[in-house]
């Protein structure tokens, strides 16, 4: 996760009041470092030899979700997780599970509907940063295996017991090259295009985010939600 990323992540954070948190995967410790002892934060990790300002760390393999005793928290962090994990919706339940009421989650991970990306698909089907696994496939590895983009998440986030995702501003939800934006334009026409035949608040929300530059332009999602009780 890119410096930039951390950055825009605590800045939403700031905005938000929890006192308690939980980091999964917690990987090298970043977030617990950032946030400091103002509040009380646990980690899972599949290596688990993360220390410094853990409460307490679990050694688990989040694609059976969360420990059966890690408690509930006001928020929950998955920072480039989700795309290593096999069974997605089950975690994501977990994580409601884990939860207090109206507890936040939030969620980074790569975009593949960026144009270069879709570009790469539509040439090799495989989309940029989720390559051929044939004869890698090894227990324990950080695999990407599971792509994900801004409407995927919006389903999965619903079908776990959240509210619809919002996505959070950072640079890497700005394109990086100009013709990506032409690439990206027949996207942003259909999607501005369903938003007028839009009959509900719902669906003229969920086509604004997915015509976004956030949604169709960006290298790397953050979005958040809240758990719906």
């Amino acid at each position: 996760m890119q410096d930039s990323s951390k950055e825009a992540l605590l800045a939403y954070l700031e905005g938000l009041s929890f006192k308690t948190v939980l980091d999964a995967p917690c990987g090298g410790g970043w977030l617990a470092e950032s946030l400091g002892n103002e509040v009380e934060i646990d980690g899972i990790d599949l290596y688990a030899d993360t220390s410094g300002n853990y409460r307490r760390i679990w050694k688990n393999d989040l694609d059976a979700g969360l420990p059966e005793n890690a408690g509930t928290y006001d928020l929950i962090c998955c920072c480039e997780g989700i795309e290593h994990i096999g069974n997605p919706l089950l975690l994501l339940r977990s994580f409601s599970d884990h939860l207090t009421s109206k507890g936040t989650l939030v969620v980074t991970t790569p975009n593949v509907w960026y144009p270069h990306s879709r570009l790469q698909y539509f040439c090799r089907g495989f989309f940029s940063g989720f390559p051929s696994l044939a004869d890698k496939v090894r227990s324990g590895t950080h695999m990407h295996i599971m792509p994900w983009s801004w409407p995927q998440l919006y389903v999965y986030f619903l079908m776990a017991g959240f509210s619809s995702p919002e996505i959070i501003q950072e640079p890497l939800s700005k394109p990086k090259y100009f013709h990506e934006r032409l690439f990206a334009l027949p996207g942003r026409l259909y999607c501005k295009r369903k938003k007028a035949e839009a009959k509900t608040s719902e669906e003229i929300t969920y086509w604004t985010s997915a015509g976004s530059e956030a949604s169709l332009l960006a290298r790397h999602l953050i979005v958040a939600s809240q758990k719906v009780d």
